[in-house]
């Protein structure tokens, strides 16, 4: 990758987290149970999950828009080859409903779940359904232990991850920074004077901010505020200080986490560096996720935090390219020499059933079959390692996979995603919502945050 901006592949290992590789296959293990006549012709790579015929399966999850429907084009030829038909559904509510259903008696037959604390929360509950022996099987093929432990609690296997991201990228237009001479930065202060010096092009464009943010995201508001934060505390304060705050050892009142929002302060809060093409910092709140980075491409803002799932969110047509309508490099470190650091995210697979169709597709989601079929689709990447990078829809999507994939990477899963819920998936969101809209400072919303802590 010839990439000024990007670290190499190399030089991305910082404490913490180690994803080692494992070798790759193509065999799934045999699913439990089935039914219905033979396997059609041209559906060899699915024989092992048998033939279900008149059996719909349920599936579940955050996902919405042009994602939700490669997803479920990723499971067409499944269908067409097993009988069963898969009801996918999305909601943006999924972090609140999923609990509704489930003590309403009426869960879903699969959930991906994107937080292992709400995981965790759900099999505490004993609404999850500890993972069969197929799905364990491709787990320890395809994914290294660490993912695999993200699944696993008190012993018990229950949940396949599905896809990842490695987060921390900043969007920007090539054709923006070279008309304006603008040099990618490669520390955390170079990028705060490229900030400062995109701002006075608001004089001419009064709708013109260097930067563009999203909070809104339904029961999940203010997620990708959080993601700004750990980014931060990671750079500013290294591994093992992140290790103790997802622990709960390092309180978010320590000076290091509230040095790491009133950093995102100095972007988030100044009415001269967002939002732009949507208002100032309180338009945060209500600009949606989808939607936080599109005014990169009419010229409104110039830059744009977000994971590498953000490829997806891109309107058709969208080149992702280095020379292309958009591109991204990894938010720098804090100084030069100083360990980037890496975060990233995952989804997990969950069965409230043991049906032998619910299984079936629980087993072909945790395969590297499954895993191909989606990445090539676009938009999105795994750490499986039976997948191939270059199915990527993208070089960004390349180089996360490799990343992911590389053994002595080490990384920094989202730490909102490991605390426990009432944290990550609760308070961490709504504190930063209200920090940004003003109605709680530093000091104040890092002692709600603590006070939530179970």
């Amino acid at each position: 990758m010839n990439r000024r901006f990007a670290l190499p592949i190399t030089a991305l290992a910082v404490s913490g987290l180690v994803l080692a590789g494992c070798s790759g296959g193509s065999d799934d293990e045999p699913s439990d149970g089935g039914s219905g006549g033979a396997m059609a012709e041209g559906c060899e790579d699915y024989a092992a999950y048998g033939t279900h015929d008149g059996e719909t399966v349920q599936v579940y999850s955050t996902i919405q828009e042009q994602e939700a429907d490669d997803l479920v084009t990723s499971f067409a030829k499944f269908e067409e080859c097993t009988g069963i038909s898969v009801d996918y559904v999305g909601t943006q509510e999924f972090e609140t409903q999923i609990n509704v259903r489930v003590e309403a008696g009426d869960p879903p037959n699969l959930a991906i779940i994107p937080q292992p604390g709400l995981l965790q929360r759900l099999v505490e509950g004993g609404a999850v359904m500890a993972a069969p022996e197929a799905v364990e099987a491709n787990v320890d093929e395809f994914w290294s232990e660490s993912w695999k432990e993200y699944g696993t609690f008190d012993g018990t296997f229950y949940a396949a991850p599905l896809m990842a991201s490695v987060k921390g990228w900043v969007w920007y237009s090539p054709t923006d920074f070279a008309d304006n001479g603008y040099e990618v930065p490669t520390t955390w202060d170079e990028m705060m004077a490229l900030t400062d010096e995109m701002s006075a092009r608001s004089a001419d464009n009064p709708q013109y901010r260097p930067w563009c943010i999203g909070f809104e995201s339904g029961d999940a508001t203010g997620w990708p505020g959080t993601d700004w934060i750990e980014d931060i505390v990671l750079r500013q304060s290294g591994a093992e200080v992140y290790d103790q705050w997802v622990a709960g050892e390092v309180k978010f009142s320590s000076d290091e986490i509230k040095q790491a929002f009133d950093t995102f302060g100095e972007i988030a809060l100044n009415p001269d560096y967002v939002n732009g093409g949507f208002g100032g910092p309180e338009s945060i709140i209500s600009t949606s996720f989808n939607d936080g980075g599109l005014p990169i491409l009419d010229g409104n803002c110039s830059m744009h935090h977000q994971a590498s799932f953000y490829e997806a969110q891109w309107p058709e047509g969208t080149v992702v390219a280095e020379d292309g309508d958009v591109w991204a490099f990894l938010t720098p470190p804090m100084a030069e020499g100083d360990p980037a650091g890496v975060t990233g995210g995952g989804e997990f697979v969950a069965a409230f059933d043991s049906d032998p169709a619910t299984v079936a597709l629980q087993t072909f989601m945790s395969s590297d079959t499954w895993a191909n079929e989606r990445v090539s689709l676009g938009g999105v990447i795994s750490a499986n390692t039976g997948l191939d990078p270059a199915n990527a829809s993208s070089p960004i999507g390349q180089a996360a996979i490799e990343i992911l994939q590389n053994p002595e990477t080490v990384f920094k899963f989202d730490a909102s995603d490991l605390m426990p819920a009432a944290v990550g998936a609760a308070s961490f969101w709504t504190g930063i919502t209200d920090w940004v809209n003003g109605t709680r400072d530093t000091d104040d919303v890092t002692s709600f945050i603590d006070s939530t802590w179970p």
